[in-house]
């Protein structure tokens, strides 16, 4: 069985082959959920350019939700972006928080930092952050953010309940985050549960719908809401990878789904503090 360790270089290394290879050669795979696609990790991606502050240069299509446009963000605002990659929803977050406020980005990938910082550096922003870290334990101080943004990032976390220990810590009582990412309804074939490439996909990273939801609660969020819900077509080419013919026309005649969600949740106002090593939610 893999390892939580090993599950995490595979992301890591996957992803730094993403940040260092050419942009058009990345996204000549990608063309849209519910068509081929040579890649799995580009086919649930959302069009980000009409959004202000969207960069073309660091849309790399990795994402599967528009969570920046949903995420409530103030000028003056505080806002985390978990799994920054080259910075693309960082910089919208820039133009709603505007000058005044300040925006972090954290990516345990070093090229995927390196990749930011140089665009962030084109552009001019000062005000915008990118830091080295695993999101199961950020490098931010407590109670610093009034948002927290992520896009396609927590499924791809071993110990999502860590994450959202670490979200409740980082943010400011009465703060919010609004999260993309994948869940499932139903289990998933063996095959791609197993398949170390669907896990670097997004796929097979993630957890059930109802226990997303329900790890977010109990660490204690309030005002748990869905933004925005879609399906996500694994195309034939891809899953033909993983199954049989007759496995993929099982797959497709099944109840299981996978969805992108983009989840709302508040950090109460009169939140418990921490008491120990683990928070007493």
């Amino acid at each position: 069985m893999t390892t939580d360790q090993e599950l995490k270089d595979i992301v890591r290394q996957k992803y730094s082959e993403i940040a260092l290879q050419d942009k058009e050669t990345n996204q000549s795979s990608c063309c849209g959920s519910g068509c081929c696609s040579g890649e799995v990790y580009n086919i649930m991606t959302d069009d980000y350019s009409k959004l202000e502050g969207y960069n073309p240069d660091a849309d790399l299509g990795l994402g599967c939700g528009l969570p920046t446009q949903f995420a409530k963000i103030k000028k003056g605002d505080v806002v985390i972006d978990l799994g920054s990659g080259a910075g693309n929803d960082a910089f919208i977050a820039r133009a709603e928080t505007g000058e005044t406020g300040k925006v972090i980005g954290i990516d345990f990938t070093p090229a995927m930092i390196a990749k930011a910082r140089e665009n962030a550096e084109k552009l001019g922003f000062h005000n915008v952050e990118f830091r080295q870290g695993d999101i199961e334990s950020m490098p931010v101080t407590s109670n610093i953010a009034d948002v927290i943004v992520s896009n396609c990032v927590l499924n791809l976390v071993p110990n999502k309940d860590n994450v959202f220990k670490e979200i409740f810590r980082a943010l400011k009582a009465g703060g919010h985050f609004s999260i993309s990412d994948i869940v499932l309804e139903g289990t998933l074939p063996a095959n791609i549960q197993q398949a170390a490439e669907m896990y670097a996909g997004c796929v097979s990273g993630a957890i059930q719908k109802q226990v997303y939801l329900e790890l977010i609660k109990q660490n204690g969020f309030e005002n748990i809401t869905i933004q925005k819900e879609k399906a996500i077509h694994i195309p034939d080419d891809i899953l033909l990878n993983y199954l049989s013919e007759a496995g993929v026309q099982q797959f497709r005649n099944s109840n299981i789904g996978v969805f992108s969600i983009t989840v709302y949740a508040e950090k109460p106002v009169l939140a418990k503090s921490c008491c120990g090593p683990e928070c007493c939610n």
